[in-house]
């Protein structure tokens, strides 16, 4: 168990180990953020809800472009320098939030913050494609987002003194905070060009007489799977905002059974994520691994949905099913996400390919709270069974696409 918890944290290959550590300090960061940033924005600069989700809203369109935008990038400047000075960046606009004082600088500060956040996602995404082989790319992901939920987890739990004491002064010390640890992130990737061969490795596709690669918008495969597995990743809408919301307005379950629902998802990912990714550097396999975990997701759905017309103690339950079960399917999906992202991305436009994929992940975040309270809050049981059978739906043409797509040569491209 420590050997296997050592490997975790501490990984031979120095990029990984790069990653790691980078992905430990921006976790903390996002985990303190995610606890005070509702109470900050209200009670410290005084803005109205209303006004906080407009000027996220706009925050999150703005990462949808960068997202895009930011495989380009890698292809001009490399994408390990787009990721050192986006997380620069985004450090320093975390830090500006303390300065914000109104609803207009509020609204510019997140939009650098959210779109230094999505380019940065892009570079990582492309780092990871270009400098690993095609069976690494996958378990190593999974890595991280092992270490992503765990220390958010323990950024959570840090945030939990600002909240005891509930002042302006412990919220702004966690701002601070907030900047500090996304901006000491960047020391890590800092050191990656001392990496023996990366440096020449990333640089390679730079060169200008290099031929380009083709466009990752005149894949049919390709734009296809990133838009149903886009679908499909609205289930984090489930968790952040459906599910809570739905405790809360619509069954007889107390509300502290939210914060058990969080832990029991940050548990089961950081057990069983890694081993979910399994194979799915197989397009096949990838394609399999979806379809199952749409399928548990619909599920998951309509357990949820039977909570909202029982008692308490059936309620507790059915919650604490649904939830196992929607973290499974969460790993599932993620991981099967994860394999056909890399897998069907044309090798010479990874920077554009892995663009495009984190383009899709932006869209569904910014889509899916809307989507979530539209139909399983509003409606109660009509929109979980609606949520299900999209998913279920989506998880199987996921399947149908990977299983066409396997059977094809590797070498042949889908091309408009």
């Amino acid at each position: 168990m420590l050997d296997r918890l050592s490997r975790l944290l501490f990984p031979a290959d120095p990029v990984q180990r790069a990653l790691t550590f980078a992905t430990m300090s921006a976790s903390l960061s996002t985990g303190l953020f995610y606890s005070v940033s509702a109470l900050y924005f209200t009670r410290v600069i005084g803005l109205e809800a209303t006004t906080v989700g407009l000027g996220l809203t706009i925050a999150g369109a703005v990462g949808v472009v960068a997202s895009f935008a930011g495989g380009y990038a890698t292809e001009r400047m490399g994408a390990d320098r787009l990721q050192l000075w986006a997380n620069a960046v985004q450090g320093l606009a975390l830090l500006a939030y303390v300065f914000a004082a109104n609803a207009v600088a509020f609204t510019l500060v997140a939009c650098v913050a959210v779109g230094a956040r999505s380019l940065q996602g892009t570079a990582k995404a492309t780092v990871q494609a270009r400098w690993f082989e095609s069976s690494e790319r996958v378990e190593i992901r999974a890595r991280l987002r092992v270490i992503t939920n765990v220390f958010i987890g323990l950024g959570t739990v840090l945030a939990g003194a600002a909240l005891l004491v509930d002042t302006a002064a412990a919220y702004q010390a966690t701002m601070v905070a907030v900047g500090l640890f996304a901006a000491l992130a960047t020391a890590p990737l800092a050191g990656l060009r001392r990496v023996e061969g990366f440096a020449a490795h990333m640089d390679a596709h730079l060169d200008v007489d290099r031929v380009p690669g083709p466009s990752p918008l005149r894949d049919r495969t390709y734009v296809t799977s990133v838009a149903l597995n886009s679908v499909i990743a609205m289930q984090f809408g489930l968790t952040s905002v459906g599910v809570p919301l739905w405790i809360v307005t619509r069954t007889e379950a107390p509300e502290v059974v939210i914060s058990l629902l969080l832990v029991l998802n940050t548990v089961f990912v950081a057990l069983f994520q890694v081993r979910a990714a399994r194979g799915t550097h197989d397009i096949g396999v990838a394609g399999r691994t979806v379809r199952r975990g749409s399928l548990l997701l619909a599920v998951a759905c309509l357990l949820y949905g039977a909570a909202g017309s029982v008692g308490v103690v059936a309620a507790v339950a059915l919650l604490l099913l649904a939830e196992l079960l929607g973290s499974w399917a969460e790993i599932w999906c993620e991981a099967g996400g994860w394999g056909l992202a890399f897998e069907l991305a044309d090798p010479l436009s990874a920077g554009r390919y892995q663009g495009l994929s984190q383009t899709g992940y932006a869209i569904a975040s910014m889509v899916a709270p809307a989507l979530v309270t539209a139909t399983a809050v509003d409606h109660g049981m009509p929109g979980w069974v609606f949520l299900a059978a999209l998913f279920a739906l989506t998880g199987t043409a996921v399947g149908v696409l990977a299983r066409r797509a396997a059977a094809r040569s590797p070498e042949v491209v889908l091309v408009a």
